[in-house]
Order: C-alpha cells, then structure tokens, then sequence
C-alpha cells in the first residue's frame, strides 16, 4: 500500500483527525495523479464532480511533495478558507512542519502614507467617512497585518477605504516614508518565507503581467503551482492580459495630486485647479452616454455624439495636468509618482484611441463598458493562449488545475486551447454522490423559444407548482438580472394569489453572505437570483431542494469581447458555436446545477425550462455533461419525488 493509500484509507490518519472524512476512490485516484505530476513536473488537468474532496486531494500530496506550493483560488472567501482551515488541518494530519502565508492585493491592506494624506484633507469626505477613517487610523495602530477585513467597525466595502489603501499607480514603493512599516511589504515578506503561499487569481494574474503585488518574487521558487477554480482563469487572465483605463485611475490621480499639493506644493494655485478641470473631462465622458449601464465596441460608442469631443477634452485636460505637475515634482516623492503616473496614463489614453482599423490587424478589440457612475476603456485580447504558454514554460515545475467544471462530456479541448495547455495531461473523476437516486431532471413541456415575448412569464407559470411540491426551499437562477427582476415581481404577485407563505429573497437586497444566511434560516425559503449564485454557493441539507434555471446560459452576442472572438474562430474557417460558446455555457451550466447536491444526504431537482436543451441537436452534449440524474417531463413525477421526501 502507497503512502497516499495509507493517508486516504478508512483507517489513516486523515479519518482520524478530519471531522467528517470519508474514503472516496476519486479522491484517493485524483491525489496520486497530483503527486505524479508534482514529481515529474507535468502540467495536469483535473476535473473532479462536487463531493470529491479535491481541496484534501491537492493538498496532500503538495505538502508532502516538499518545496514552495502557491496555491491561487478564485474569491478573498476561499482564501481565508484554504489558509484559516483546510491547509492547517492538513499540516497537522501530516504532522509536518509547514509555514503558510497568504498574500491578498495591496487594496486589502492599510497604507499608511495615505491615511495620513487622506485625514489631512478632510474636506472631501461625508461625516460618516471621517468617522471611518478615524476608526481606520485606530485600527492601524494596534494591528499586525493590516488587512483591512480585520477592521470590524468599517465596513470592507465603505467608499472611504480607497483613500486609505493604495493602489499599483500610486505607491511609491521605497521612496515612501512609511517603507519600514509597510503592511504590503511585511505580507510579501512573510511570503516570501514561508513554504505555502495562498493568494486569489487576480493577484496571480495582475502579477503575471504588472511585476506588482508580490507573486513575481515567489514564483521563481516555486516547484508547485495550483490553481483551484481553475474555470474562472480564462476570464481573468483576459482581464490582466489586456488593459484598461478607468475613470477611477483618472479620479484617483485627481485626488492624489490635489492631496500632494495641499501638503507640499500650497503655493502652486495651478495644481488644484488642474486636477479639478481633470476631474470634470472625466464626469462629462461618463455623461456621454445616457444609459446606465451598457458594454460596446468602441466603433458603437464613437456614434454617441458626446464620445469622441469628451475624450478628447479629457486629453487635454490630462495634459494639463500632467504639466502642472512636472514642474513641481521635484518638491516630493508624492508630486513624482503622480506626474509619472499622468504621463503613463496619457500615453495609454493615445495608444487606445488608435484607429479602428488597426483592431482587425491585432488579437484584441477595444471596448467601452458603461457602469452606472463610471467608464472603463478597455483593450481586450481575443486569445490568452499565447501569452499564458509563455508563463507555463519559462520554469521547469508542476502546474495543477482543477475545477468541478472544466470539460464537456470529459473533453477537456475547449479549456486546453484556451489557456495554452495543449500539451497537459488531463483526468477526469465523477461525482461519488448518487446521482441517480439523489437528484431528477425536470424540463417542463410546451414551454415558449427563450427569445419569445412572455418567455420569464411562462418559466414562473412552470415553476409555481414545482415551487409548491418542493414546499419553497429553491434557488431560482436566472442568465440576466432583467429577467431575475421581472421573474421576482411575477412571483411576488402569484405567491400573494395563491396564498403562499414561501419567504421570496432577491439578490442585491444584502450581501450574498447574509442572504444565504437567511435562506438556510428559513428552511423554505426561494431566492431569485442571477450569476453571483451560479458558483461558490453551498447550502447543504433541505434547505435547498429545487434548483430552476430559466434557460442556457449561453453568452449574449453582442457582447463586444465575445463577438470579436466569435467573428475570429469563423474568419478561420472554424465553428465558433460549437468551439466556443457551446463549451462555455456547458460549463457555466454546469456551475449552476452544481448548487443542487452538496453532500451524501441531499435530494433535489434540477430544472431547467429551456426547450432548446431536448429540442436542438446540440443539446445532447450539453444534458449529456450533467451529473447523470434521471430525467423527466412529466410534473406528476417532480410531485412524486418531492412527496417521497416530504413523508413524515
């Protein structure tokens, strides 16, 4: 018997230490491939069904493979939960003595510099805000990480934390005066030291690229890279691979250089006065557009008249400032990062407004997107493969990616193409949950093509006497927040008519925390939702019995990033429905269904009311890549199966 078949075993020390563990064969499998890898320094693949215990079958055979480990995961949330739990629930099964850090970006940690920056300039801030800084400054003083989650009596996601923090563009790294004491550099260092390092995909990516947060520093002595949530990396590296200039870089160098100018350059009327007129160009691009939200290529945002007049007084008004700066920048550390920021900035304004033309020669397309007090200008690239292969092999060592959902029907081509691992061995393991007794699929008959009028209004017809078999207890997913909206105020009419007493919860009326905090209270409880719950969400027991989902997820087409790939692939003789955005909505399906079975004990049905899911022909490869449920038609056999569990 291995030392991994040992460790795994009914009797090992993992049964004996791990509360609630239990021996799974794909576990066992899936961690022998991971120890074969790391040892031979492969790149592997991994799709593991949910219950397989991949986080315990990754971290076995790292920890005792020896060496650096850097473990990147997909949320701050499953951060804190590999670094506060699971890894040293390992460590101490093992019995080995492993050091573990885990790093988050800088905007997660306290600056010093500006806090104090920020507090003198008081001015600009409600008094809610000074309130909060001030808590802020006390927090400061008494804690030893600086990681502002700690800071209870600020909430993570109050305004006034930008302004005590500080970013990629306005550090001033070791000409800073608090360099000593840096939160940012006593994470890296602690890192840097330790043998397993836990960090989120987007510092490993803004790393990748910027040489910024600390990651470049530990990859070179790194023998082993793991990459959970490994299907959120596409999206991610395209973010990181590409740029974007934001109407928040624009306002932050605004308010930086303001800021810097009331502390060192008082005498300098122009710098105020430039960094107000900056200020303005950016509100006025915003106001260009009178839609609150909207995502376009940048050939359909140049017919909004206001565009191009606006972008180009906010060149000008850049310049100004960048101007007003450099004569002052002499003066302080401060007024240097901002000039130099103003010239990056301004020459990164100028490279993306280069002429349409030059975005059919290139493997990027520039796109504007639309936030409801914000603008980014991005320029996206259509395929990562390329560079990601170039971070892949610059050293000899071990890459693992895994994910519950990386494959259609066990292929796992469309993800390899994607990310520049043709070369990667690939596995496959099934759920061990029983899917064919613990789960139904339900596609309801005589539903309407998802792109008719009426279509939500006919899903919430089909659900309502699902929803009262289940008694409540459902997550209803949906692929657009315009139909989660429309469907909650259908369901809010219809529960009142007939009388049910189901608690009807809406995404967006709290965090995520505390809405699935409520749903489990509640026990039967329905929640409308859009994709911030398609993914990460685990509610295990009755609680959650049904999940609804309105239709497939394919991506909407005219999303700007999306069509330009599409036209891609066709332009080269390929199919791009089935090679790409079949594969990504099997895979976002398959995140989605994946809310219903969490453990051993749970039952439930899967709904899905698209039609096209039995009625094309494609749509056998996508049920095909579900768990392996049975299936139905038929609501009296929904009705039967939620009676069987609803028995006394």
């Amino acid at each position: 018997m291995s030392d991994l078949e040992t460790l795994f075993s009914a009797q090992g020390v993992f049964a004996q230490t791990i509360p609630g563990y239990r021996l799974r064969p794909q576990q066992l499998e899936m961690a022998q491939a991971i120890l074969e890898a790391i040892r031979s320094q492969d790149k592997l693949v991994v799709e593991a069904g949910t219950g397989t215990g991949k986080t315990l079958a990754y971290l076995a055979p790292a920890l005792l493979a020896g060496g650096k480990v850097v473990i990147s995961t997909g949320t701050k949330t499953l951060q804190d939960q590999l670094f506060l739990r699971d890894i040293p629930a390992v460590r101490d099964a093992l019995k080995l003595p492993v050091t573990v850090a885990m790093l988050k970006g800088r905007a997660n940690y306290v600056c010093r510099y500006h806090l104090a920056h920020a507090q003198i300039d008081a001015r600009l801030y409600h008094k809610e805000d000074v309130l909060h800084l001030q808590n802020i400054a006390r927090f400061a003083e008494t804690t030893a990480t600086g990681d502002k989650a700690s800071c209870t009596d600020v909430p993570e996601n109050a305004a006034v934390w930008a302004y005590a923090t500080s970013t990629r563009d306005n550090c001033l790294g070791q000409d800073c005066s608090d360099y000593k004491e840096c939160f940012v550099m006593s994470a890296r260092k602690a890192a840097l030291a330790a043998d397993v390092v836990v960090v989120n995909h987007h510092l490993f990516f803004a790393d990748a690229m910027l040489k910024d947060e600390g990651v470049a520093e530990l990859l070179p002595a790194a023998n082993t890279i793991i990459l959970d949530e490994a299907h959120q990396l596409p999206d991610t590296a395209g973010l990181f691979f590409g740029s974007t200039i934001s109407s928040g870089q624009l306002m932050e160098l605004a308010r930086d250089a303001r800021a810097e100018g009331l502390v060192n350059a008082k005498d300098f009327a122009p710098l105020p006065e430039a960094a107000s007129a900056l200020e303005k160009a950016v509100r006025d691009l915003r106001l260009a557009f009178p839609q609150e939200t909207m995502r376009l290529p940048v050939v359909r945002a140049e017919r909004f008249k206001q565009f191009d007049p606006a972008l180009t007084t906010l060149k000008e008004k850049l310049t100004d400032l960048e101007h007003a700066l450099a004569s002052q920048a002499e003066r302080a550390p401060g007024l240097d990062n901002c000039w130099q920021r103003a010239q990056v900035l301004r020459a990164s304004l100028a490279e993306w407004r280069v002429t349409p033309q030059a975005d059919s020669q290139s493997n990027a397309v520039r796109w504007v997107e639309v936030f409801h007090h914000a603008v980014h200008l991005n320029t996206t690239p259509l395929s990562v493969a390329e560079t990601f292969k170039s971070q892949l092999d610059s050293t000899p060592r071990a890459w693992i990616f895994t994910s519950a959902t990386l494959a259609v029907r066990g292929n796992f081509r469309h993800y390899q193409e994607e990310m520049g691992l043709d070369a990667a061995k690939t596995a496959h393991w099934d759920s061990p949950f029983d899917y064919a007794n613990q789960a139904l699929l339900y596609v309801p008959q005589k539903l309407p093509e998802p792109n008719t009028d009426g279509y939500t209004q006919a899903v919430v017809a089909a659900a309502l006497p699902v929803l009262q078999a289940s008694g409540g207890r459902a997550f209803m997913l949906f692929t657009s927040l315009r139909a989660m909206r429309e469907a909650h105020g259908l369901l809010q009419t219809a529960f009142a008519d007939a009388n049910l007493d189901f608690p009807l919860l809406l995404q967006g009326e709290g965090s995520r925390t505390e809405l699935l905090e409520r749903f489990r209270k509640l026990g039967n409880a329905v929640l409308v939702a859009s994709h911030s719950f398609w993914e990460g969400v685990d509610v295990r027991g009755s609680a959650l019995s049904l999940v609804i989902i309105d239709r497939l997820p394919f991506a909407v087409p005219d999303d700007p990033v999306l069509s330009a790939r599409i036209d891609k692939l066709n332009n080269e003789g390929r199919n791009a429905f089935m090679e790409y955005q079949l594969p990504q909505a099997v895979i976002t399906l398959k995140q989605g269904a994946g809310r219903l079975i969490r453990d051993e004990t749970d039952h439930g049905v899967l709904m899905i009311c698209d039609p096209r899911l039995l009625g094309k022909p494609y749509g056998k490869r996508i049920w095909q890549s579900l768990p392996p449920m049975k299936r139905t038609r038929e609501l009296n056999e929904v009705e039967a199966f939620f009676a069987g569990l609803l028995k006394p």
